[in-house]
Order: structure tokens, then C-alpha cells, then sequence
């Protein structure tokens, strides 16, 4: 039976991955604390990697123009051996330059593969990096404010997949913060995405952080790879289960979490009848602040994940929140995608440096995706072709670069 639901009576909502690039103007506090981890002396050696020792120019104010600009860019460079400058840093932001969750995320970068940073300051609008060799090891990182564990990972993990062994991360912040992407979708909707891809890595939840204070605290296991393989994701498939989690932290009775997980069901049913929704109602016991959210999954026949997110906060109604998260599930699986809004432009990377020609179904291309493509363009030989199929639907085809990590067996 085809599960395809037939066009939502609701408009859709607002993008909330574009919502989710502002998120890094609500940092504040201490500048970030990153302690450098042990090393072995073997190091990364790409046997394609770009050698080319000058400097690459990127303006972090193009396009979408926030940290993803930025994010991309030093993960590249990493990877490829490139020193970039990136002016102009979050130029397209309320309060431009970097704020203590880049700065963590690029001094973590520049950790793993003992290289040099210029202009790592709070507040500053133009970066130099100058990356050394890829080292597995150890490392912790703390942003010191609510801001996003998630997009810690995002510069760091492609990197790290490129390593001479296992690593290991803690990493400190935001796990649930408003208007940046939830820890829980990336466990439960990119890994196993990426692990198409080839690359895979183990998170583990110590202890949850909200805003405004964060505090949570995420062990993260990377493992390395020889090479990224192409993906094929051009038929989503029939849904055949959709599960997630309702929580609340702190001083939130778990029946907020309940009504959300309720409200959310009911949603999810009047558009899809006969497939099956499992949510979780879980109080978190390690957390610091009180929050409260619900993250969705619809799992399909052919193995795509997409999901829909929400988080509560002062004066919202659980029953607002729930209907959020299940509308957005709902607007993410009616494109016909292969992957939800949220992950479209996170594979942009992933195809850049796979071996092959990798092709994904997607909705209409966002702002994101647009500036992912873009710097990979400015900073690889990865060739990119953009059809689109309607109004609403896209084909994303790129010939990967094939980088090979030379440090690891077949």
C-alpha cells in the first residue's frame, strides 16, 4: 500500500532549518574552553589530497552568509590541506562575527589536526587556518553558553572520519536549544544517513543542556574510513513506521510530555492512518535547566529517515508544540524527498568528498544548501547538477572528489 498523504489543509510552516542558522546569535558568556587531546604520531595523509599551499579567500557573508559558511569551509580545509581566510564572518546575522560556538567548533577543528588559527576571538569577522595533519586521539570541547553540541559536530566529525583511528570527543553545550537542530535528529535521522555514506560515529547522552545555561555533555565515538562511497536516495518509498521521543527536563511534570506526544499522534493519523507511531514519554533524570521538546521519525521502505522537531519554552502550550513537530514531519514527507530539510544541505559534504556519483531526492533546494554547494565549489573539484522536478521537488546529482584516507586499510 502507498502511504503518500495527500497535500496538508495547514500552510506550510516557516523553514525552521533557516530559522535554525540564527540560533547562534542567542550565545552569550564565556568564550570557549578546549582542551587538546593525545595523539599518536600517525597522521592523515590523503593520497588525493589538495596540496596547493595558498591561501583561499571565502566570504562568510554569502548566501545564507551565517555559520554554516564558515563550518564548511574549515572542515574543507582540514580535509584538504587548504589555509583559507573566510571575511566577512556571519555577515548575514544580527550580530555578525563569531560567537563562542563557532569559535569552539574551528578550535576544535584546528586541535584535531594540530593546526594554527588566526583571529579566534569572540566578536571577530575574519579568520585565517592553517590546517596541519588529521590526529586521532582525545579532545573535549566546551562553548561555555547554550550553544549547539550539534553544530560542534557538524565541522568536526567529516574530519575526524579522515583520521589514523578511533576517536574519541566530549563535547559540552547546548543538546536541546530553541531554533538550532536537536541533538536527537541527528542521532536518529543524519547517522544513519551518513552511515550510507560510510561514515559512522557512536553519541552518547551524560547529560542534557538547555538554554539559557547549557551544560550538556555528549561522548562521541568517530570511526575512520577509507573512503566515502556515493549514495543513490531517488525513491523514498512507502513510511512504514514513524517513532520519536516526548521529554521534559527539570521542573516539568512528564504529563507536558504526554500531551505533546498525544497531540502529535493525532496529527500524524488524520494524514497517514494505517502506519504505525510509537513515541516515547521520557523525563529526563540528567539535565541541567528545564526544557522540554519532541523529536519525530518517519522510517521508510527503502531506508530514508526524515523528521520533524519542536521545543517548548516559557508561555507555549504543549499542544502547540506537539502540532509543530507533527506538521513539519508532515511538510517533510509530502515533497516526496528522500531526505528532510534539516539534512539536505548536511550532505552536501558527505557527496563533495564520496567516490562516485551520488543522486538524492530532495524538496524544493533551501538558502542552506545553496551556500553548502557553493563553498564546496570555491574549495573542491566536485561537480554539481541541480534539476528541478516541480515547484517542490529537487534532484541533487554531484561527482565526488574520492578523497582517500591513506592511514587505514581497505
Amino acid at each position: 500500500m502507498n502511504n503518500a498523504a495527500p497535500k496538508p489543509q495547514r500552510q506550510p510552516r516557516e523553514n525552521r532549518r533557516h530559522r535554525a542558522a540564527m540560533a547562534q546569535d542567542q550565545d552569550s558568556g564565556a568564550a570557549s574552553n578546549i582542551i587538546p587531546g593525545t595523539s599518536s604520531e600517525l597522521v592523515l595523509k590523503a593520497a588525493n589530497s589538495i596540496q596547493d599551499t595558498s591561501i583561499v579567500d571565502i566570504d562568510g557573508g554569502a548566501l545564507e552568509g551565517g555559520g554554516q559558511v564558515l563550518r564548511n569551509t574549515v572542515s574543507f580545509s582540514c580535509l584538504l590541506h587548504r589555509p583559507v581566510r573566510v571575511y566577512n564572518v556571519r555577515a548575514g546575522r544580527s550580530k555578525p562575527g563569531l560567537r563562542p560556538q563557532h569559535l569552539t567548533g574551528i578550535m576544535l577543528t584546528r586541535d584535531v589536526c594540530h593546526g594554527r588559527l588566526e583571529g579566534g576571538t569572540v566578536g571577530s569577522t575574519e579568520i585565517q587556518f592553517y590546517p596541519g595533519n588529521i590526529q586521532h586521539g582525545e579532545y573535549k570541547a566546551d562553548t561555555g553558553t547554550a550553544g549547539s553540541i550539534c553544530l560542534l559536530l557538524q565541522v568536526a566529525i567529516p574530519c575526524l572520519v579522515y583520521a589514523d583511528g578511533h576517536t574519541n570527543l566530549t563535547l559540552k553545550g547546548g543538546t536541546n536549544a530553541d531554533m538550532a537542530p536537536q541533538l536527537d535528529h541527528m542521532t536518529m535521522v543524519f547517522r544513519p544517513i551518513a552511515e550510507k555514506f560510510g561514515m559512522k560515529f557512536d553519541c552518547r547522552v551524560i547529560r542534557r543542556g538547555y538554554y539559557p545555561k547549557g551544560g550538556g555533555e555528549v561522548m562521541v565515538t568517530c570511526h575512520p574510513t577509507k573512503q566515502l562511497s556515493a549514495v543513490t536516495m531517488t525513491d523514498r518509498g512507502d513510511i512504514k513506521q514513524i517513532y520519536g521521543r516526548s521529554f521534559v527536563a527539570g521542573v516539568l511534570p512528564i504529563r507536558v510530555a504526554h500531551i505533546m506526544a498525544q497531540v502529535a499522534e493525532s496529527i500524524i493519523h488524520k494524514e497517514y492512518k494505517d502506519v504505525p507511531v510509537n513515541i516515547d514519554v521520557v523525563k529526563e533524570e540528567s539535565a541541567i535547566g528545564t526544557g522540554t521538546g519532541i523529536v519525530l521519525v518517519a522510517e521508510t521502505t527503502t531506508g530514508c529517515y526524515l523528521g520533524g522537531t519542536a521545543l517548548g519554552k516559557k508561555g507555549k502550550q504543549a499542544e502547540q508544540v506537539g502540532q509543530e513537530a507533527a506538521e513539519e514531519l508532515i511538510n517533510n514527507l509530502y515533497h516526496g524527498g528522500c531526505v528532510d530539510d534539516y539534512i539536505q544541505d548536511q550532505i552536501i559534504l558527505l557527496m563533495a568528498l564520496a567516490k562516485g556519483k551520488s543522486t538524492v531526492r530532495t524538496g524544493a533546494l533551501s538558502l542552506h544548501t545553496e551556500t553548502a554547494i557553493h563553498v564546496a565549489k570555491q574549495l573542491t573539484e566536485a561537480k554539481f547538477e541541480i534539476t528541478e522536478i516541480n515547484k517542490g521537488a529537487t534532484i541533487i546529482e554531484c561527482d565526488g572528489i574520492g578523497l582517500v584516507n591513506s592511514q587505514v586499510g581497505s
